[in-house]
């Protein structure tokens, strides 16, 4: 998911996101810890959205204040 995608949802949206990419996430590197995933690059790049989701949802946050 890209930035400017992640900067069109509304707080409630980056919330839904958030928990359904983190447990995609847990999956995933609970999957390649049991055996080896096809693509182990895929466990970085759902690693890196669930950063990006979390810092828009925290700059938002500091916004507000």
């Amino acid at each position: 998911m890209k930035q400017s995608e992640i900067k069109d949802l509304s707080a409630a949206e980056l919330q839904e996101k958030l928990s359904l990419t983190k447990k995609t996430y847990a999956d995933l590197k609970m999957a390649h810890a049991i055996s080896p995933i096809e693509n182990p690059l895929q466990i970085r790049s759902v690693r890196r959205t669930v950063a990006r989701l979390a810092t828009e949802l925290t700059k938002r946050e500091l916004q507000q204040l």
